[in-house]
């Protein structure tokens, strides 16, 4: 069997850092870690290639080379997946479709071969020992939750891996929290699911033999839902296994609020190597965290990143520009609230009639996929308030400085490594943000400032200056 997996290309977004990635002369921030995992489940006595569409353009005769095509994909994919789609039935190359969005939105797609739905570590051999005996059914799918030692390393020599900035695995599956928005708990369940330490340590390690230093992110939706296995067995095995190599990496992750309940937690982390977190926060107003059923946000004092919930009062908007400018948090996406299908919020939208369209998976483009309680007008009209304020050159870079002001650096096990593309950053960053964009003098103040006070945290204030450029421009189009 040929097979061609294929990840659709996804539009600029938040989270795509396009702009900020020319600076570091890259195509993608991360991967397809779902497709190169996927190619591990195959059979290896198949031919495979990858087509990240978002590094590399799709050929007619790639597609005529595949018997099969592998297609994966999430909301924010819809438009590309439908083209690759039509694309692949016009040369007449059977498809393969699976992943998060088919999996929760499957009739948008009943027109392709195949549907391989939920967790491929079960319904994917299904479909292959069907194919094997010639009689492959249209629809697999299952409501099992599968042990995450079926899953295999990833196909890391698929990768066009100089075309990325950082490199993706994942440790866990589910999280131990039910927020009415979040389809994390529909698709993954609410059972944290983990790899043992061996085998969570073993991709690791086939990472860095396959050459890869640098980011890497551990893509879990929630990677402290265990948190005593982590302290007592993972980040300590980490630890070790980091020391003995030269700790190659430095890793993000995605966190509840309460990692910052744990000290010990975060120091095991950071002496394992991680040195950012994304954490959703979501809102200040306790009844709208009350309303989403996150209760482990409540009564804290936080940064506000959703607006359009039922109980949102109507000064809501300058209540979160406010917030955020004063907490320093840089890399602050704001969002209107959506309804992902199968949530609890989507059905019980659906029960009050309020439901619209599908939602587009794009967290700041400024749309919604429902009818909010506020008046719709005013509610895009102070969307586009918060975004275009807080990502202003004055706003951005002065919450910059607050950050590298408060910033209590901790050790770090990871060695600062100076890469060729990072000289090349820091000048093309003079070039355009220092003497292109009207915003150039906030840039040299930052800089300044950060050299006079701060020098040991230079490299961040520069690095934070070019995530602005990048946000700066997805904020125009909204």
């Amino acid at each position: 069997m040929n097979i061609l997996l294929i990840y659709p290309e996804a539009p600029d977004t938040f989270w795509s850092f396009r702009a900020a990635l020319k600076f570091i002369s890259k195509k993608s921030s991360e991967p397809p870690l779902g497709l190169i995992t996927i190619a591990g489940l195959l059979p290896s006595s198949w031919n495979k290639k990858l087509v990240d569409m978002n590094v590399s353009a799709l050929s007619d005769s790639q597609i005529r080379w595949a018997d099969y095509v592998f297609l994966s994909g999430m909301n924010v994919h819809l438009k590309s997946m439908k083209e690759v789609i039509g694309r692949c039935k016009k040369l007449g190359a059977k498809i393969v479709l699976g992943g998060p969005y088919c999996t929760v939105d499957s009739q948008e797609f009943e027109d392709v071969d195949h549907l391989v739905l939920n967790e491929a570590e079960i319904t994917l051999p299904m479909f292959l020992r069907d194919l094997e005996n010639g009689n492959p059914k249209h629809v697999y799918q299952s409501g099992e939750f599968p042990d995450l030692s079926l899953t295999p390393q990833p196909a890391w020599e698929l990768l066009e891996k100089d075309k990325y900035s950082c490199m993706s695995v994942q440790y866990s599956r589910g999280c131990p929290y039910n927020c009415e928005f979040c389809a994390i708990t529909v698709l993954n369940g609410r059972r944290p699911r983990t790899k043992s330490k061996e085998q969570f340590i073993g991709e690791l390690e086939s990472l860095y033999q396959f050459g890869w230093t640098g980011s890497v992110f551990i893509v879990d939706d929630n990677f402290i839902g265990n948190k005593i296995k982590l302290k007592k067995e993972i980040l300590p095995a980490l630890i070790e296994w980091g020391e003995s190599c030269g700790f190659p990496f430095n890793y993000t992750t995605e966190v509840s609020i309460n990692l910052s309940d744990d000290e010990e937690l975060v120091e095991l982390m950071a002496r394992a190597g991680f040195d950012h977190a994304f954490v959703g926060i979501e809102t200040t107003n306790e009844d709208s965290l009350t309303e989403c059923g996150k209760s482990q946000n409540k009564q804290r004092d936080l940064v506000a990143f959703i607006v359009g919930f039922d109980n949102d009062p109507p000064n809501i908007f300058q209540q979160q520009i406010r917030f955020i400018q004063k907490s320093g948090i840089v890399t602050a996406m704001v969002g209107l609230l959506n309804a992902p299908s199968g949530t609890r919020l989507y059905e019980r939208l659906k029960r009050e009639n309020r439901l619209l369209k599908v939602m587009s998976g794009n967290n700041t483009d400024g749309s919604t996929n429902f009818i909010p309680k506020m008046d719709y007008h005013k509610l895009i009209e102070g969307y586009r308030e918060i975004i275009h304020t807080i990502y202003s050159p004055a706003a951005y870079y002065e919450r910059v400085k607050t950050f590298i002001s408060d910033y209590r650096k901790v050790k770090l096990a990871t060695p600062i490594r100076i890469q060729p593309h990072d000289v090349r950053a820091l000048f093309k960053s003079f070039w355009v943000l220092g003497a292109r964009e009207k915003g150039r003098r906030f840039f040299w103040k930052l800089l300044l400032f950060s050299l006079l006070k701060y020098p040991q945290n230079f490299p961040l204030a520069v690095r934070m200056a070019i995530y602005g450029f990048h946000f700066r421009q997805v904020s125009q189009t909204i």
